[in-house]
């Protein structure tokens, strides 16, 4: 059974910075497509930011460019999200979704990915 879980809720002040964590059992992230996605209140899902399973990375949200990155551990089997300089825009649940395929054509899209974790928090206060 494949379970993402999400780590690193908080809530900041503006400015601030925060560590998500994306953590897989019964899934090798490493070898896989994996997106960063959040819904922040009122709003639909979007998407943040993608890594491949060669490390290519997409950024899906001209907002968190020069301020949000990716990256991946595969001696830990997790994918992390580093958020600094935030803004209560950035307010929202946090989610890592993985995919079964290696690279991914539309890496920003929901539908696109095949396990999903169950979301964190992050409350970013002015």
């Amino acid at each position: 059974q494949v379970q993402l879980v999400e780590s690193g809720r908080g809530l900041v002040q503006s400015g601030g910075s925060l560590r998500l964590s994306c953590a897989a059992s019964g899934f090798t992230l490493g070898d896989h497509a994996i997106g960063w996605f959040r819904r922040a209140p009122g709003r639909e899902r979007e998407g943040v930011l993608y890594i491949s399973g060669t490390n290519e990375t997409t950024n899906c949200a001209d907002s968190v460019k020069g301020r949000f990155t990716i990256s991946r551990d595969n001696a830990k089997n997790t994918v992390y999200l580093e958020m600094k300089n935030l803004i209560p825009a950035d307010t929202a649940d946090y989610y890592c979704a993985a995919s079964t395929r290696w690279s991914l054509t539309r890496p920003c899209m929901t539908h696109v990915y095949d396990f999903w974790g169950q979301g964190t928090q992050v409350t970013v206060s002015s």
